[in-house]
């Protein structure tokens, strides 16, 4: 049997945190906090980070939360041991996301080393596409790993759906832009140019002026009144993309959970080929839009996450804060 040393196991807790640290999360407000108890790693919310008004709820909270739970889990498989995950292990602590164990030897096959050489070259996209096509069998694969994860991955076929989604999109952007408080708390995550943050969206995180999508999806206005954003050369960079709909059976905080592991699961699978992702929560931040996508396009189920994927050449800095502000 493999054997590891006390060492071996320090370095493996070190990458995990490192990695949960990489996680997306609305707004890159890296809504968590972890400590260490001998080999368990302590997964918390945040709370303090959540946006009161886009997720009075908490549950983009808790997929950015889970989506920080499969980096920790991944990155101690790439380390050479078994992850022992446990979800929300206590009710009287509502903010313990999960606790993983270091758990017993084992090698890491080659799709989980992919996976965990993607956490920290994984960006998220603020913009169209090119027009280069993302392979059918890469979308087949990554609707496996959403399954894998016990959620669903639905690409989006029929032009007449994509559109009541882009249409979606625009009325919640366009009653979120007349509503002072969303436009408030979408300032505070906006990072001026020259900015020193470790966490919000950078300057140069989104075009300063998008070329549209067709059909168009809304654009959050990070820059709401102010002349910020990346120059970079849009007029190439105008394709939607494929559209596609992240779903749980059910609407719990753990399916909120389980829905971050398989959004990041799938997340680093198209990194790892080249393709990009692009999210549009506007719609899932507003009840009623949600649940006419739910019953109207979902079949029932919860739809947790919008997503566009496809290439893109524009390469941007990502930031995140460091460990000592993240580890107690």
């Amino acid at each position: 049997m493999t054997t590891r040393t006390p060492e071996q196991r320090e370095d493996a807790i070190r990458a995990a945190l490192e990695a949960g640290r990489w996680a997306p999360s609305v707004h890159n407000t890296q809504p968590w906090s972890f400590s260490v108890s001998g080999d368990v790693v302590s997964l918390r919310a945040d709370t303090d980070r959540k946006l009161r008004v886009e997720d009075s709820s908490g549950r983009e909270l808790l997929i950015g939360c889970g989506a920080a739970l499969f980096n920790i889990r991944t990155a101690l498989r790439c380390a050479g041991f078994e992850p022992i995950a446990r979800v929300l292990p206590d009710p009287d602590r509502p903010s313990l996301v999960a606790t993983v164990g270091v758990g017993t030897p084992m090698e890491a096959d080659e799709h989980t080393r992919l996976l965990g050489g993607e956490f920290e070259r994984r960006r998220t996209h603020r913009a169209g596409f090119t027009d280069l096509p993302v392979p059918e069998r890469l979308i087949e694969a990554l609707v496996g790993e959403a399954r894998s994860e016990g959620a669903r991955l639905t690409p989006v076929v029929v032009p007449e759906a994509i559109e009541v989604i882009a249409a979606l999109t625009r009325a919640a952007q366009g009653v979120q832009a007349q509503d002072r408080r969303f436009s408030l708390e979408v300032i505070r995550w906006a990072r001026p140019p020259g900015s020193g943050r470790g966490d919000g969206v950078p300057a140069g995180g989104y075009p300063r002026e998008a070329a549209p999508t067709e059909p168009r999806f809304a654009q959050r206005d990070y820059a709401w009144r102010h002349e910020w954003g990346s120059e970079a050369d849009q007029s190439k960079s105008a394709a939607t993309g494929v559209v596609a709909l992240l779903t749980t059976s059910g609407d719990s905080r753990e399916d909120w959970i389980a829905a971050g592991q398989a959004l990041q699961r799938v997340l680093l699978r198209a990194s790892a080929h080249g393709v990009s992702a692009a999210f549009h929560t506007q719609v899932l931040e507003m009840r009623h839009l949600r649940e006419f996508l739910k019953d109207e396009l979902c079949s029932g189920e919860s739809p947790q996450m919008i997503i566009r994927f496809g290439i893109t050449f524009d390469d941007k800095d990502a930031v995140r804060r460091p460990l000592s502000e993240l580890v107690d």
